[in-house]
């Protein structure tokens, strides 16, 4: 037996340089015939082809050497850095090293697609507005539209490519529009980051391509990602697995552009509602995801995975995580009415008090029923009163216990009334 055992080792060596060589030429087809299936050219730090490595390596059924520093014992996570939040309120979850500043890679169009979606919201620009495409955007390497300089696209459909497809040029371009120059959008870019409390963030580009001194944290990339998530607009546009674009000069040819979302946790994670994925080999695969169970929302970030693989089943696992433990009570979304409440020497003399923002609490898997609002507004209120002045607080409890407290406001002006008003009104309370 020792014999036989010997002599099958002997054949085992012999073979093993063969057999690594036809697993390398096996795994090159499947890399090569994967990307013959996509409708775009790809280059080294391109998303898009992290996706077509990831997925060869799913069809060889293993994945490339990967470094593991820790195991998955508990709540550890396999990167450098992770953080799981609720979206709702903020409130941290999970966290590991989530404060280390690490390169982002494209995780950094969050930021770029927060500040048109804010610029959309106070009708510095719309969706429908036509951009002309600069030379220095249609220079952007890696993840790309392909657009030519001098051709126009319209700002919905530059926001699609770096939702969907992560494109870089898209990124700039409309950088360029919002700001003038990509230069002054990039300070723009690290003022709102430092009006959110993201003390460990320095972006020196739109896009995430390479750069000295641009760096985040997964800490960071989760307090911009649920400012992104407020927006339901941009929720679309995750949503979308695959779809065609246009692009090129108007008079030329132009070509049929497919664009394929990036994180997969779209079609494969029940809830996926987002949000962007990123890779540079200096910050490894990177992930910010989110995900909806009825009204809990959770962001799970990821930065410097080892695999594309890796990170979402990572994010997952986070997820995972949160869902199990965690129920949010949605007590108000933004905008709804919560009451009428008296203007005294208004006109009119009564109005809406409405929450100004979505209102929410965490509370721990079957605790739901121990949550109760009860509002709360000023004995006097006088006019004149302006649209979104605080009228009163909705007060939170849990059981007989107060755990927060929220502003209710106007929902529109109310005018001082004249003494004409006044007047009328006294006589038809007398009457």
């Amino acid at each position: 037996m020792l014999h036989k055992y010997n002599e099958a080792k002997k054949i085992s060596t012999s073979e093993r340089f063969l057999r690594m060589r036809y697993r390398k030429i096996v795994f090159l087809l499947v890399v090569n015939l994967i990307i013959t299936m996509v409708p775009c050219a790809v280059s080294a730090e391109d998303e898009v082809l992290t996706e077509v490595i990831s997925s060869a390596e799913e069809v060889m059924g293993t994945v490339l050497p990967t470094s593991i520093t820790g195991g998955a014992i508990g709540m550890i996570v396999d990167a450098k850095s992770a953080i799981l939040i609720d979206a709702a309120t903020g409130t941290v979850l999970f966290e590991q090293n989530s404060h280390d500043r690490l390169p982002p890679a494209s995780v950094t169009k969050v930021m770029t697609m927060l500040l048109i979606m804010e610029a959309i919201d106070r009708g510095q620009m719309t969706l429908e507005d036509e951009i002309t495409i600069s030379e220095k955007a249609a220079s952007m390497g890696g993840s790309q539209m392909y657009m030519e300089p001098g051709e126009q696209q319209k700002l919905e459909t530059l926001m699609m490519g770096i939702a969907i497809a992560s494109a870089n040029d898209a990124c700039v371009a409309a950088a360029e529009y919002h700001s003038g120059t990509v230069e002054i959008f990039v300070e723009n870019m690290n003022k709102r980051a430092a009006e959110l409390g993201m003390v460990d963030t320095n972006f020196v580009n739109t896009n995430g391509l390479p750069v000295a001194n641009h760096y985040s944290s997964a800490y960071d990339i989760a307090l911009m990602s649920k400012e992104l998530v407020k927006h339901n607009k941009i929720q679309d546009w995750f949503s979308i697995w695959m779809t065609n674009i246009t692009v090129g000069l108007p008079g030329k040819k132009q070509t049929e552009l497919g664009l394929t979302n990036t994180n997969r946790l779209i079609k494969t994670y029940p809830g996926a509602t987002g949000i962007k994925t990123g890779f540079t080999q200096e910050a490894g695969y990177c992930l910010s995801a989110a995900a909806q169970k009825g009204d809990l929302n959770l962001i799970a970030v990821i930065m410097g995975s080892t695999t594309s693989k890796l990170r979402f089943s990572e994010a997952s696992k986070l997820l995972d995580y949160g869902f199990a433990n965690y129920d949010s009570v949605k007590l108000a979304e933004k905008g709804e009415p919560m009451g009428l409440v008296v203007i005294e020497k208004g006109s009119p003399n009564l109005v809406n008090a409405v929450a100004p923002e979505n209102i929410s609490v965490l509370v721990k898997k079957g605790q739901k029923d121990t949550i109760r609002g009860e509002l709360v507004f000023d004995d006097t209120i006088s006019a004149p009163i302006a649209r979104g002045d605080q009228l009163g607080e909705l007060v939170v409890f849990q059981k007989d216990n107060e755990i927060s407290r929220y502003p209710v406001v106007a929902e529109e002006n109310v005018e001082k009334a004249s003494l004409m008003q006044i007047y009328l009104r006294m006589i038809k309370t007398l009457a």
